[in-house]
């Protein structure tokens, strides 16, 4: 008996010793390795930045300036999101692809939906909790809030048109041209942002949408959307 009580006692040490390293892993080591690779995707897009030329900036026709311009590359940065809502410092790229090992580096744009600034859905996926936890503080988006994406070029900023909207992930519509749910009923150029909810779950996911608000050249500095103070 003493022998089994013994055994057991180690068995469940050992199981405990497993726990508390797998929760290490997540809540800290991806938390590491994505801060690590995001910022060798946004090392990239300053890179990007500093050799595009300055005297391009905002739509120039009906589709905006991407609208004949090669595919974004599988996997590749193209361009940096700031949310002034998440943190003065909150700065995160965007990659092409929602696939796993994508969304490990940055936030993640659907590939069958709009590109940048398009008349159309702009849409981009992020994680909630670990690797990174990019949209940890989703929940407090309001609407008038500003989204802020560069692409080395052009600074696109888009307006929240409604708080947070709670779904299931067979809720497609959410990402069409003119997303289902959003209010609008109307093509025009918009931004949907989805992760995963509850917080440490995947079996809803949160929606934020907006709408094309601004476009300046890069050349004439950081947009005013990114020195407001959000209300609370």
């Amino acid at each position: 008996m003493r022998t089994i009580v013994r055994t057991l006692s180690e068995l469940c040490l050992t199981a405990g010793a497993l726990i508390v390293l797998f929760v290490v892993h997540v809540l800290f080591w991806t938390g590491v390795r994505a801060d690590a690779a995001m910022e060798r995707q946004l090392e990239r897009l300053r890179e990007h930045s500093a050799a595009a030329p300055r005297n391009a900036g905002g739509p120039g026709g009906p589709d905006g300036p991407g609208a004949s311009a090669a595919p974004y590359a599988p996997g590749a940065p193209f361009a940096l999101m700031r949310v002034p809502r998440l943190g003065a410092d909150w700065v995160k790229p965007v990659l092409e692809g929602t696939d796993p090992g994508t969304l490990r580096k940055g936030l993640g744009h659907y590939p069958r939906t709009a590109r940048l600034g398009e008349t159309g859905n702009f849409a981009v996926a992020g994680h909630r909790r670990t690797h990174g936890d990019p949209f940890k503080d989703f929940p407090r988006l309001r609407p008038g809030d500003a989204v802020v994406l560069g692409d080395g070029v052009t600074w696109y900023t888009y307006r929240l048109i409604r708080a947070p909207y709670r779904t299931l992930p067979t809720d497609t519509g959410v990402v069409d041209p003119v997303p289902r749910g959003s209010g609008v009923t109307a093509p025009g150029r918009y931004l949907t942002l989805t992760t995963c909810d509850p917080e440490w779950g995947h079996s809803h996911r949160l929606i934020a949408w907006a709408r094309l608000a601004a476009t300046e050249p890069v050349g004439a500095g950081e947009p005013a959307a990114l020195r407001e103070r959000p209300a609370d």
